[in-house]
């Protein structure tokens, strides 16, 4: 009897140790999965951790540009811009490319163009042009008239231009000689036509 007694409280303890030996485990387990608080977790809200949160954008309203004036960055825009024009204008024209300088002259100017480039082919004249290069250009006049903005520009360019006849002789120009050329073009704009683009509106002969 005495021997069981002892036997039973040996294998009580035994129990207890091992019960206790599992929790730890146990514990020890958990807390290497989840970690354990800090103190420094970002706390989290349920009720908004669903939600999309649109911040109201400030409209910022684009500064209105002053047409009564071209000066300064818009003036040095502009005045590349024309410049690009010009050479474009110029090399299309010689070599009877109408789709190319259409979309940078006004609807008279375009005629204008077209029907001289119509009347060299009819007269098989052959227009030979090679740009070189503009030396200067310059602002010569800038005017508002109701909706209708004017910028006049002085090209003084280098190009080396001759025309040839139907027997491919020359009758104009030289083609071993660069020359200067200087051109005044009068630029047109509408400041109710939503376009940034100037045309071609006017060449005036000095």
């Amino acid at each position: 009897m005495y021997n069981y007694q002892i036997m039973s409280n040996s294998f009580g303890y035994l129990d207890i140790i091992l019960l206790g030996m599992i929790a730890g485990f146990i514990i020890l387990r958990l807390r290497s999965i989840l970690g354990r608080k800090t103190g420094h977790e970002s706390k989290v809200y349920p009720n908004f951790a669903e939600k999309r949160f649109n911040v109201p954008k400030t409209e910022v309203k684009p500064a209105e540009q002053n047409h009564e004036v071209l000066e300064g960055k818009d003036k040095k825009e502009f005045l590349k811009g024309a410049e690009v024009a010009y050479e474009t204008i110029l090399t299309a024209f010689a070599n009877g490319e109408v789709k190319k300088f259409k979309g940078l002259l006004t609807p008279t100017m375009n005629r204008n163009f077209s029907d001289a480039i119509e009347s060299r082919n009819l007269e098989k004249i052959k227009s030979e042009f090679t740009f070189i290069g503009i030396k200067e250009s310059s602002l010569e006049k800038y005017e508002k008239i109701r909706d209708d903005l004017y910028a006049t520009v002085k090209f003084v360019a280098e190009v080396i231009s001759f025309k040839k006849d139907k027997d491919n002789k020359i009758i104009e120009g030289n083609p071993d000689k660069i020359k200067y050329v200087s051109d005044v073009w009068k630029f047109k704009k509408n400041i109710k036509i939503n376009s940034p683009n100037w045309y071609l509106a006017e060449i005036i002969s000095k």
